[in-house]
């Protein structure tokens, strides 16, 4: 969307709480849509003069650089609101996975076969009644036309799987039903220890390739850190048509419980420290490849936010702010944002992004192997002392 919106204060429209507040679009925002949201701050580009926030991702113009990417939040319209409001720049879906969909396939041969040698001279026929059918794709495409309707920044869906499949006949589904994009989530563990690197890697350029094929609209691909050279990869996927790199998945670790002795997975937040591999990585790929560059994992306070743009961001993604303080945290990265822009005069996010990416630096070896001997330097000659 664009940054003249009537998003702030300049947009002449009443934002009392009680009274309703606007979304990007300018449409009234009540408060009996922002049940179990958390209170919003609304926030936005400020007056004339102030700095241009405005972005690029994906071929997409967004108000900010701040997305909001996929959790349960982003799955609910009133938080998908709240977020609107408190000034997000777009917003992720959260992912339809590749195993709904395989048990929805399953489940439809199933039902299609209950019928199979009946008597062709039966009254009322065999049709089998599909009420225990998974309609997962049936409710994300619903999701996605709610999505759009309920907000005014751009909404991307995403697509979490491993295999190519039937991904290109979803990919189409999502493109119809709405979506600005689509972010295939590349989620895969390579305990195979009779697959080698290389084929793991083709299968996921397949995976990306016909997705690339089967629609329009822009396609990112969520990534791992888990390769064994993962610049190589990402050149791979550019030229295979991935339009932007999210940088990085985070993945869902299991845990034993010593009680049960069970597998259980464990859900943990991540936190302001896990930002420097993604910041590390965005750096080393800014100016490398032609593809946006999103940041995501450790993204919690404006500081954050300023980090990964210098290091060459687009777009700074966050989930587990988001769900610790509630939608309107938005507004506290934004603000943020925007006050240390104005403190260092800058008049635009497009000047600061990738001002401290590896090829922008004094020093570029900082980024990569000097950095690690520096580090444990400083650490032995502050904590160490002669005997």
């Amino acid at each position: 969307m664009s940054s003249d919106q009537p998003t702030g204060p300049q947009g002449g429209a009443d934002r009392d709480v009680q009274d309703g507040r606007t979304l990007s679009d300018g449409r009234a925002l009540h408060h009996d849509d922002l049940v179990g949201a958390g209170l919003v701050v609304p926030s936005g580009p400020g007056p004339v003069g102030e700095p241009d926030l405005s972005v690029s991702y994906l071929g997409m113009t967004l108000r900010c650089p701040v997305v909001a990417s996929a959790s349960p939040l982003t799955g609910q319209l009133a938080s998908l609101r709240a977020l609107d409001a408190a000034g997000v720049g777009a917003v992720v879906l959260p992912s339809l996975f590749e195993e709904q969909l395989e048990h929805e396939i399953e489940e439809a041969d199933r039902f299609h076969g209950l019928g199979a040698g009946a008597n062709p001279e039966a009254t009322f026929g065999y049709t089998p009644v599909l009420d225990s059918y998974n309609h997962g794709s049936v409710r994300y495409l619903r999701s996605i036309r709610d999505a759009k309707a309920a907000v005014g920044v751009p909404v991307v869906a995403s697509l979490n799987g491993a295999t190519r499949g039937g991904w290109t006949e979803y990919a189409r589904m999502l493109e119809q039903a709405g979506a600005d994009a689509i972010e295939l989530n590349v989620y895969r563990v390579a305990a195979d220890t009779d697959r080698s690197g290389r084929s793991i890697e083709d299968e996921t350029l397949d995976v990306v390739e016909a997705v690339v094929r089967a629609c329009d609209v822009p396609v990112a691909v969520k990534l791992s850190p888990y390769w064994s050279a993962l610049g190589h990869l990402v050149d791979r996927l550019v030229d295979a048509g991935a339009a932007g790199l999210v940088l990085f998945n985070r993945f869902y670790q299991p845990d034993i419980d010593l009680q049960t002795l069970t597998v259980e997975p464990r859900l943990v937040l991540s936190t302001s420290d896990e930002l420097r591999l993604p910041l590390r990585w965005v750096a080393l790929l800014r100016g490398r490849v032609e593809a946006s560059l999103a940041a995501t994992t450790g993204i919690h306070e404006p500081d954050d936010v300023v980090k990964v743009l210098l290091a060459g961001a687009d777009v700074a993604m966050t989930t587990s702010a988001l769900l610790r303080h509630g939608p309107d945290h938005v507004t506290t990265l934004v603000d943020g944002l925007r006050t240390w822009m104005v403190e260092r005069e800058y008049v635009s996010v497009a000047q600061m992004t990738g001002s401290m990416s590896q090829a922008s630096v004094r020093d570029p070896a900082a980024f990569e192997r000097a950095n690690y001997l520096d580090t444990i330097t400083r650490y032995a000659s502050t904590f160490v002392t002669p005997s």
